[in-house]
C-alpha cells in the first residue's frame, strides 16, 4: 500500500493524517444509491465499480476506479451535500483512503490536489460520454463486450466468475437476451462460456 501518492510531501502527510485507511473485500458494497456521503473514497490498491441505479433497481455500469483515483460523483455529492447518485462496489479486494467531507476544503490549499480534482472530473466526464455513445450508437453486443472487457481489466484476468443475470442487471437488459447474445458471441470466438464463468478470448 502506497504512503506516497502525490509529489507534494506536505499534501501526502495531510492526506494520511485526516483520512482513514479501509480494506474492503471483493463484491462488498461501499456506497449505495441514496446514501448520505460523508467521505470520498481514494483507491490505494484494487479496483471499484461504479454503477448507476434507478428507483426500480435497474442498473447501468458506468466506470471503474483504480489505484490513484477517486470518484468525481462522490466528490460532487460531498461538495453539494447531495445523496449518492450511484452504487460503488469493490471489484476485487481493495485498500482505500476514506477522506472526510469536512477535510475537502482544507485540501484545496494544495495546488496539486486542485489539479487532481480537475483531472478527475475531466476523465470521468470522458468515460461517461463513452458509455453514452455505446448505449446510443452501438449494438448490444459491443456494449456487452465493452462491459466484460472493463470488468476483466479491473481484476486483471480473462476469466470472469459472473452470471448472465448479473450482466443483465448491470446492462439494464433481460437475462434471456443476454444469454442469447453471449451464445452468439461464443460462436464468433469472442468469449468462451462456462458454468457461471465467461472467458474473454
Amino acid at each position: 500500500m502506497k504512503d506516497s501518492i502525490f509529489q507534494n510531501n506536505e499534501l501526502n502527510q495531510e492526506l494520511f493524517r485526516v483520512a482513514r485507511k479501509k480494506t474492503i473485500q471483493r463484491d462488498e458494497l461501499l456506497i449505495s444509491t441514496g446514501d448520505e456521503v460523508y467521505f470520498v473514497p481514494f483507491v490505494l490498491d484494487g479496483a471499484l465499480r461504479v454503477v448507476r441505479q434507478n428507483n426500480d433497481g435497474k442498473e447501468v455500469f458506468m466506470y471503474h476506479l483504480y489505484s490513484g483515483e477517486t470518484c468525481a460523483l462522490a466528490l460532487n455529492c460531498c461538495q453539494m451535500k447531495r445523496q449518492s447518485m450511484v452504487k460503488i462496489i469493490a471489484e476485487d479486494e481493495s485498500q482505500l483512503l476514506m477522506i472526510p467531507i469536512q477535510e475537502l476544503e482544507n485540501l484545496q490549499k494544495f495546488e496539486e490536489w486542485r489539479l487532481f480534482v480537475h483531472q478527475t472530473y475531466g476523465s470521468r466526464f470522458a468515460e461517461l460520454l463513452h458509455v453514452i455513445d455505446l448505449i446510443a450508437f452501438s449494438n448490444m453486443d459491443k456494449q456487452v463486450l465493452h462491459y466484460l472487457q472493463e470488468r476483466s481489466k479491473a481484476i486483471n484476468t480473462s476469466t470472469l466468475f459472473i452470471t448472465h443475470q448479473q450482466i443483465a442487471d448491470e446492462m439494464h437488459a433481460q437475462r434471456e437476451a443476454i444469454s442469447r447474445l453471449l451464445r452468439t458471441m461464443e460462436q464468433k470466438n469472442l468469449v468462451r462460456l462456462g458454468r457461471n464463468t465467461i472467458e474473454i478470448l
